[in-house]
């Protein structure tokens, strides 16, 4: 196995596909990396933890899909223990991540990997949420995903 470590810009290009790498802010863990991927004319961007930041708007800029992963922060104050109310800190909410849709002019918005875990029907809720800053499509992301 060849392992190649990345950092920002073009990771791998070829007549087919491009994929470009950009920093996210997720201290106090660091590097950390969101994605794009562009094939015929399309483009998603893969985000993990992090923060909404200048090189992940940058890196969405003008894609067909941006997927993120969420958390309510009302719902996780509400758990109250500090080590879980911290992850506010370095993790993307649902507004915030609607709102760097938004700014990036994206197509749709994918929330997933939510924290904390969603109530069994409680899908339209968080949509609802994005949906305060974010006009395009929102798809509460479950397993399979189908976009």
């Amino acid at each position: 196995m060849d392992v190649r470590e990345v950092t920002a810009g073009v990771i791998l290009e070829t007549d087919r596909v491009r994929v470009l790498a950009a920093p996210t802010d997720h201290r106090p863990d660091d590097p950390t990396l969101a994605f794009r991927f562009e094939f015929g004319g399309r483009s998603i961007v893969i985000a993990g933890d992090t923060l909404p930041c200048e090189d992940l708007d940058q890196l969405c800029a003008g894609a067909d899909v941006y997927l993120q992963t969420v958390l309510r922060d009302d719902l996780v104050r509400l758990v109250g223990m500090q080590r879980f109310v911290d992850t506010i800190d370095y993790h993307s909410s649902v507004e915030q991540a609607a709102q760097t849709a938004a700014r990036a002019w994206v197509g749709t918005l994918v929330l997933t990997h939510q924290v904390p875990t969603p109530a069994p029907g409680s899908a339209q809720e968080w949509t609802a949420l994005a949906h305060r800053h974010f006009s395009g499509t929102v798809i509460f992301g479950e397993d399979p995903i189908e976009i």
